[in-house]
């Protein structure tokens, strides 16, 4: 049996979204153009790394000449949240409190950060469904 197709994103499918998100429409050319000179990618690579994004809904494409030109279909900052359910979901059972605990609890957090993670939790709004 074929393995189970994830719609999380890899770490060169990431890559090329976060050149797409930066820049915009891209046919492969640019985004072979674009790639970080200590990460290249080949041409190859990259158009079979497109494709699986196609096929995963993260990427639409247009033809411009004989060249196809691609453009997210999603924010970077919905595909974050997408990819933190998802980690929620298979690694604390869909426990924000455990996710939370978890980052808490590795000792890198600044003082800084502690005091944002406060305030925003002064000002979160709960799900509707669960006031009662």
């Amino acid at each position: 049996m074929p393995p189970k197709k994830s719609n999380t994103l890899t770490e060169a499918e990431l890559r090329l979204m976060k050149i797409l998100w930066r820049r915009g429409e891209s046919a492969v050319n640019d985004l072979v153009a674009a790639m970080p000179e200590d990460e290249p990618l080949a041409y190859n690579s990259v158009l079979t790394t497109i494709r699986i994004l196609e096929q995963k809904g993260y990427v639409e494409h247009r033809q411009e000449g004989r060249a196809f030109v691609y453009r997210p279909l999603m924010l970077e900052q919905e595909a974050g949240r997408s990819e933190v359910k998802h980690v929620l979901s298979r690694f604390f059972g869909n426990s924000r409190e455990q996710l939370l605990l978890t980052l808490l609890g590795d000792g890198e957090i600044s003082r800084e950060e502690l005091e944002r993670l406060r305030a925003a939790i002064r000002n979160a709004k709960p799900d509707e469904v669960n006031e009662i």
